[in-house]
Parts: C-alpha cells; structure tokens; sequence
C-alpha cells in the first residue's frame, strides 16, 4: 500500500508582546493591538522533555538568607534616593525612560559621577554618543571622576567584555535600544534584539550584584519603547518627567521592587548640569503684587509630597456667531467641562456665550481629584471679576450632584500651605484637620455653592 499522506504544518505565529498566537501572519495583534510584534514562533514545544539539571545554589530555609548584600547604597543624589526608596539595591536592574531632551544622559551622568566619587567603580557605556562627546558633557557639568570609566560600544558582546574587564559596582547602559548582538535576528531596537539584550545584562547583574541602570526610549504616547517583557524583566521602572518650556524635571516610579512608588523627585536642568530641587513647592505660584480675578492656589499631593499650586483662568465673550472655545493647559480638558456644568447648575454660573481659558502655572500637570475645587473657584473668581484673598488655598473633589468630596492627606497639605505662608482654607466638609499647623483658619464647606461663598464672600455674580 503507498504510504498516507500527511498533512503539511502550518507555521503559527506569536506576538512577542502578549503571547498572542495565529496560523497566520497580522502586521498587528489580535489580543493587544501591538504594531509588527506577530512573528514566526520559535518552534514546537513538547510538554514532559523538560530534565532536571544542577542548582546554582541550594535552597536554604528563608529565615536563614542572609540579607547584607542586598541594602540599599545611596546613590549620592538625595532626590534619586527619595524615589528609590533609600538607594540603589546591589544587583538590581532600573529602567530610566523618559521623552528624547528631557535630560536623561544628563542625570545618568551625574549619577555614575557620584558613585564614582564615593571610589566605587562604575561604568558608563554610550551607544548613542562618542566618548568625546560624553568627555565633552562631563566637564561642563563637573561630572569627572577618577573610578568612572566610559566606553561608547553598539555590540552586547562587546559590552559584556567591559563589564568583565572594569568589574564595575555600578553599570549604566545608554541606551538598551541601540545595543544588538550578531547572534540573533533584527535590528538593534527591535523586539527581538531589545529582549535579548536585556536577558544578557539583567542575567550579568544579577549573577555579579552589579546595579545597572538602563534607558530606555519611549513612545509617541509616553510608554516605554520595545517589547513589553521589558518593564517586567527589571526591578524598577523609572519615568522622567518635564516640559520643553521649562527647566523643572519630575523623576517618578512606575515600577519598585524594594520601595514605594508614590514618591517623585525634583531637579533643575541647567546649562551647566542637573541640579536637586529639595523644596520645589514655589516653582508652581506665580507672584502677583495685588490679588487677580481667576487665579486659586491649591495643594496637590505628588506622591507623599505636598506642592502648592496655582490655577489660573480666563472667560471673555465668544465671538458672534462661533462657538464658545475651551483650552486647557496643564489641567485634565474634560475635568475642566464638568466643573464648568456643575457651576451653571449649581451656582448659576453660565459660561456657554464664553470662551473659557484654563491653565497652570509653572508647567505643572494638575492631574489630582484634589483640584477640582480650587478650579471652580478660579473660574467663579473669572466670571464674576471678583479676586481670591492672597492668602487662601483651597483643596476638594467636586462631584456631579456639586457635593465636595474629601481627599487624601488633608492634614500634611494645610501643613504645607501654612508653613509657606497661607492663612486661610476651604475644605470639604469631614477632612480630617485636627493635627493642622495652629493658626490656619479652616472653611469646611459641603457643596460648590457654599465654596465659592466662602472663597469670593457673597453668593450673587
């Protein structure tokens, strides 16, 4: 008899970001929606092949684990070590990502100078720049350090090779993106190259407690470049933050293995350098010489840190016959909309013949719940042409029903507004303000009408 024909394998495919799986090719996944990330998959698995193979170390009871190595090492950069939750852990793997001119390179460089000056060694691999060029940065902003070495490879053996020669305590890879490997398919910066990159250096890491830190780039939209498998290969997933218009620059956590992840860090970027801003809750109120119709100070919390912050806003008349415009600068756009439909329910405020400008001052992205009171207040304060008194800040949530809600951490915000020199408050009914700075004099107010009372004086525009 001739033999029974067998039917051909397809090949399946397999997105790199979520595990997708297909007979055939997509140019986009199915399940996550991830552009070219569908690729062939590496092969048949068979279940049960698996054999058991030596231990690197044995198992030990976890009362017994020994915790010495793994403190955490200040960095030497005070608002580093905030975000981090007291150091950098040795053998941990950090993921700096942030938008391209937002000062990166820049920090990174400071901090491998910083733990060179402590005489720990580091290393510092540019894949993006020369080392004349690093040379070049580092003696403008006095980053020179005798134990840090500087290499500019694109090649991950290469790389490594460094990390065996220097044995450093400390490595800084910039950027994972531009680094690739001639044993594995694609370009540098693609899924698959950016994967294996990582493996390489986490594994290397970990295996010689080397901390590393690595950056990344980020996307049209804020998120981390490459495959997804990256933020869950490392420790921490750092984002730097900041405005093109302004030298204030927020380093937040996203991700943290060993601390808190709603702490954030200030620095100043300057010609010469970056520069810690221990204080930075006045970088966010304007100064004005008498008080201003449409402006309201508030304190929001970023992280466990309080900063004031002021919002300011704008109503003139729409033009004849167009429709009534809303900007927003810093604030959430549709937050905004709903604060301004509660005022005209409300309070009888109506803005629909206005164009309503709305913005905050310092390059502050007012994101907070917390806000929404000081807003409306701010744009009652425009409508009516009647000025906030100087020294009242006002912090609540405002609902759709015009009720306030109470927000978190009432107490550290008052704290902080009359440390800076703020006498007054308006405050949504039941926030608890008994360990309150003495001579703060607080307003406790249940609805927006009662708050816009209590902040302007009188209840008629």
């Amino acid at each position: 008899m001739p033999p029974a024909k067998t039917k051909a394998t397809r090949p399946a495919y397999r997105c790199a970001e979520c595990g997708w799986t297909t007979s055939k090719w997509a140019g986009r996944c199915g399940e996550c929606q991830a552009w070219g990330s569908v690729d062939v998959a590496g092969g048949e698995r068979t279940a049960g092949r698996t054999v058991a193979a030596a231990v690197t170390r044995p198992a030990t009871p976890i009362a017994e684990v020994r915790t010495e190595q793994a403190q955490a090492v200040s960095s030497g950069i005070a608002e580093l070590d905030r975000v981090l939750g007291g150091g950098v852990v040795p053998g941990a793997v950090l993921l700096l990502a942030g938008e391209p001119g937002v000062g990166k390179s820049t920090l990174l460089l400071e901090s491998a100078a910083r733990w060179a000056s402590a005489g720990r060694r580091t290393l510092y691999v540019t894949g993006e720049e020369s080392a004349a060029q690093v040379r070049l940065r580092a003696e403008r902003t006095g980053a020179l350090a005798d134990e840090l070495f500087l290499a500019a490879e694109t090649d991950l053996g290469a790389l490594l090779t460094h990390v065996d020669e220097v044995a450093p305590s400390l490595l800084i890879v910039d950027s994972v993106q531009t680094i690739g490997s001639a044993q594995v398919d694609g370009v540098p910066g693609g899924i698959t190259q950016v994967r294996e990159v990582a493996a390489a250096v986490i594994g290397r890491a970990k295996s010689a407690d080397i901390a590393t830190l690595l950056v990344g780039h980020v996307t049209k939209d804020g998120t981390v470049a490459g495959p997804r498998v990256l933020e869950h290969l490392v420790d921490v997933v750092l984002q730097f933050e900041g405005d093109r218009a302004s030298r204030l620059r927020l380093l937040r956590a996203v991700k943290n293995r060993f601390g808190p992840v709603d702490e954030i860090g200030c620095f100043d970027l300057t010609g010469d350098g970056i520069v810690e801003v221990p204080d930075p809750t006045g970088l966010f109120v304007s100064r004005h010489e008498r008080p201003v119709a449409g402006t309201c100070v508030t304190v929001t919390m970023e992280g466990r840190r309080p900063l004031l912050a002021e919002v300011q806003s704008l109503t003139v008349p729409a033009t004849a016959g167009g429709n009534p415009r809303r900007t927003s600068s810093g604030l959430d756009s549709s937050r905004v909309a709903m604060i301004l439909a509660v005022l005209n329910k409300h309070v009888g405020l109506n803005f629909g013949q206005s164009d309503v400008y709305t913005a905050s001052v310092g390059g502050a992205r007012l994101t907070e719940p917390s806000v929404d009171l000081a807003t409306a207040v701010a744009l009652a304060s425009a409508a009516r042409d009647r000025p906030c008194p100087s020294d009242l800040v006002v912090i609540g949530e405002v609902g759709l029903a015009g009720e306030v809600r109470p927000v978190r951490e009432m107490a550290a915000r008052l704290r902080e507004a009359a440390r800076i020199g703020f006498r007054r408050a308006v405050v949504p009914a039941g926030s608890e303000t008994a360990d309150q700075t003495s001579g703060l004099r607080v307003a406790a107010v249940g609805d927006v009408r009662s708050a816009v009372r209590a902040a302007l004086g009188g209840d008629q525009p």
